[in-house]
């Protein structure tokens, strides 16, 4: 199956780049760039890609609030963020608007096909170790928490212990391994609980959980 990928970035320079090195790997397809947030909107309106590769700084509107429309209005695109800053506040926004993960601008081209696998397979940031730093910072941020304690009751014990190791970092055979179970039911918890809360991903489920009170960073 190919993965149809959308790349919204101002700088031709990384647009094209990126577009090169992504329509050489034989399972993804750049059907669409766009050099603002407002044309990268009406891209993937237009042609309902996997993915969408979004820069945080544009034009006529910014990553955080395209992706904001994005997925306000319903699309099933996934969207990986990009950034010259690993720590923008930016980054966490968008995150929080829907965003499954993020990437450096000068992440290799074999880290960005892999990205852009990971993410379209269902998984959320791209490695375990920045889930965790960047939940850590996400969790300083002085923005309230939305009020979400009353969705838990709908999780069983099993996946509220599920959730918490999501959100510090866990993958799905690292959970198999915690909680002594088959990847694959390990797997099927993960599942239950995206459609339990009617979150997209792991990166979502890892920010409820934060913002639930079930885990606090430096924990």
């Amino acid at each position: 199956m190919t993965i149809r990928v959308v790349i919204a970035d101002d700088q031709t320079m990384i647009r094209e780049s990126f577009a090169i090195l992504l329509n050489a790997q034989p399972d993804i397809d750049v059907v669409g760039e766009a050099d603002n947030g407002e044309e990268g909107v009406r891209l993937v309106h237009e042609l309902d890609p996997d993915i969408v590769l979004m820069d945080i700084r544009m034009p006529r509107l910014n990553g955080l609030q395209a992706t904001q429309q994005i997925t306000a209005g319903g699309s099933v695109a996934k969207i990986l963020v990009l950034t010259t800053f690993d720590l923008d506040e930016y980054v966490y926004e968008a995150l929080r608007a829907g965003a499954s993960g993020f990437l450096l601008k000068t992440s290799s081209a074999h880290q960005l096909a892999n990205a852009i696998r990971t993410v379209h397979e269902g998984g959320g940031l791209i490695e375990p170790t920045i889930t965790k730093r960047l939940m850590e910072e996400f969790a300083r941020l002085p923005i309230p928490r939305r009020p979400r304690q009353e969705n838990v009751g709908d999780l069983t014990l099993r996946e509220t212990e599920v959730l918490c190791l999501i959100a510090r970092g866990l993958s799905n055979a690292e959970l198999a391994k915690e909680l002594v179970i088959a990847e694959q039911t390990a797997k099927t918890h993960v599942g239950r609980i995206l459609v339990k809360l009617g979150l997209r991903d792991r990166t979502q489920a890892a920010i409820f959980a934060y913002e639930a009170g079930l885990v606090v960073a430096g924990e």
